[in-house]
């Protein structure tokens, strides 16, 4: 999956550990990345929180995409920062599952915390998630 997830790799994340309903993730904030406030814009801290949420959520086995998320932006983060996003399994329940994702400047558990992210996962038929 994430071979071929053009999307976080033109962002440059990268996908540092993914196994067993977790996942960690890194992305460099550049400067096409920052908002006319001069604070990285949402959407590419959302893009990083998402590709952990799934990483964590495929890590399973079983094609797994989101059936939503939401975040709460918290802290800004600025252009040269390096955020890590780390992703937890909260309860996987037959096909649907929930994950929290903590995006922070920096890996150290007393960083800044930027944003807080939930994803709600669902497992799919690898046929229902390809429209064949």
């Amino acid at each position: 999956m994430l071979a071929a997830d053009h999307a976080s790799r033109a962002a440059g994340i990268e996908v540092l550990h993914a196994a067993d309903g977790a996942a960690t993730a890194r992305m460099r904030v550049t400067r096409s990345m920052v908002n006319g406030h001069a604070i990285a814009h949402g959407g590419y801290v959302f893009l990083l929180a998402d590709t952990a949420f799934a990483c964590a959520c495929n890590s399973h086995g079983p094609t797994t995409v989101a059936a939503g998320a939401d975040i709460t932006f918290l802290t800004p983060a600025h252009e040269g920062d390096l955020l890590h996003a780390e992703a937890t399994e909260r309860a996987l329940r037959g096909r649907s599952g929930i994950y929290d994702i903590t995006v922070r400047r920096g890996p150290e558990d007393t960083a800044a915390v930027v944003a807080e992210f939930r994803g709600r996962s669902r497992s799919i038929d690898r046929q229902e998630g390809t429209g064949s």
